[in-house]
């Protein structure tokens, strides 16, 4: 069974949603598990495993559960083939917020597992996005993808991790026809990703880089069952699945 660990936020949640349904689409027996804290930054993360802070809701393939725990404690669980972590979306475009903690939370997990560590490029948010932390950069969506882009790339190339570019599958979409119409976006609140479209392009994209899955001949369709229900358009997904083909892991 491969096994993926995320340590992250609402943004790791949006990308392991689907995560699970794909990889065994693909033959591929698997575990996800998302340890999610709202929002949570690389300090938090690194203050955590500091505290032994049993802080993270469990999140198991894609949904979550009743129980809390700490980053050292599932560690100790059950061996992980891959590790996934990132900054917190606000964050992100700002390299001096990743230092020293993404560096003391690798050290951390190089000594605790054996598992491929991966960097995960998040994204931007949307044009007119009322989250809080737009304003740092001038509520241009153009100027944040620019200094995360920049950000994540550095950290990545200095400690020599694959970096999963999920932030540019999510940039790529929002160019497609069918978001820019009819009041459609590729987010469902400015920031965290829609339903459907969005949490499936970033579990495609993990499962690209994670799982080395062919994208294209992957047969999942998503679905969603609860408001606002819309079944998955077989065109869009077939330009998704392009997109991912030819956007990640391909570096």
């Amino acid at each position: 069974m491969y096994k993926i660990l995320a340590i992250g936020n609402s943004f790791s949640g949006d990308a392991t949603y689907f995560l699970h349904d794909i990889l065994e689409s693909a033959g591929v027996e698997n575990k996800v598990v998302n340890l999610y804290i709202g929002g949570c930054p690389l300090e938090r993360h690194w203050q955590n495993i500091e505290q032994n802070a049993a802080a993270y809701q469990y999140q198991r393939n894609g949904r979550p559960t009743d129980r809390w725990c700490s980053i050292e404690e599932v560690l100790a669980e059950e061996a992980f083939d891959a590790i996934v972590t990132h900054q917190a979306s606000g964050d992100s475009g700002w390299e001096n917020t990743y230092e020293p903690f993404l560096g003391l939370l690798l050290d951390f997990l190089k000594e605790k597992t054996q598992a491929k560590l991966f960097l995960n490029e998040t994204w931007a948010y949307e044009t007119g996005s009322e989250h809080p932390h737009f304003m740092r950069y001038r509520r241009s969506q153009e100027e944040m993808l620019s200094k995360l882009r920049a950000a994540y790339q550095k950290e990545a190339a200095k400690y020599r991790l694959p970096l999963i570019e999920t932030g540019e599958v999510v940039q790529k979409l929002r160019a497609l026809p069918f978001f820019q119409e009819g009041g459609r976006k590729v987010t469902r609140d400015g920031y965290h990703l829609n339903f459907l479209y969005g949490r499936y392009a970033a579990a495609l994209s993990w499962a690209k880089m994670l799982g080395g899955i062919d994208v294209l001949a992957n047969p999942f369709v998503p679905e969603v069952n609860f408001l606002p229900f819309e079944k998955a358009d077989p065109q869009v997904i077939g330009q998704i699945k392009k997109i991912v083909d030819e956007t990640v892991g391909n570096g």
